[in-house]
């Protein structure tokens, strides 16, 4: 996974694969059938990943607005320094896959998909309690937050500016509470 993330798919090679793996030709392929059957298994497992800490994040037992910003304030730290310039392995693999590869594709609009609804809900549950502000409607913010979460992604790549980025989702955060 880390090969891929670092060099992307198209320049990662075997030899990479090899070395990180640390399994000969025969036995990468017996495991993984290809290089591709690798890179499907190495994004799987970032996106549970992922997902596994936007569980926790927003831990349904928990305050859902304390949640949300748990859950930004994640991205925060995902996206600036040395984390923001080596970005998301999800959104490298839309930007270099997605359009071509129907398997890449289908999986990220997966995880989008999961990752909007985790935040929907977590907004669902502050309308509830009475913490959302009047008109913030859960599903156009979780689309909202959705893209400002993964554009957060891109932008780490090349300004990782942790206190705009604090800013910037405590203005957004702001706007959605009581």
């Amino acid at each position: 996974m880390g090969v891929f993330w670092s060099c992307g798919y198209h320049g990662t090679s075997l030899p990479d694969l090899l070395e990180a793996t640390n399994l000969s030709r025969g036995s990468l392929y017996a495991a993984f059938g290809d290089k591709h059957g690798l890179f499907l298994r190495a994004l799987d497992r970032y996106i549970d990943e992922a997902l596994a800490r936007l569980d926790s994040e927003l831990n349904p037992q928990d305050n859902a607005l304390a949640g949300l910003r748990t859950c930004l304030a994640g991205y925060v730290g995902r996206t600036s320094g040395a984390a923001g310039r080596r970005g998301c392995l999800v959104v490298a693999a839309a930007m270099e896959l997605a359009a071509h590869d129907t398997e890449v594709e289908q999986r990220i609009r997966r995880f989008f998909k999961r990752m909007e609804t985790r935040l929907r809900e977590a907004l669902a549950r502050a309308q509830a309690a009475g913490e959302l502000a009047d008109g913030v409607e859960p599903a156009i913010a979780a689309r909202l937050l959705l893209c400002l979460l993964e554009g957060m992604r891109v932008v780490g790549k090349t300004e990782s500016d942790r206190t705009m980025s604090q800013a910037v989702v405590k203005t957004l955060i702001d706007r959605f509470a009581k």
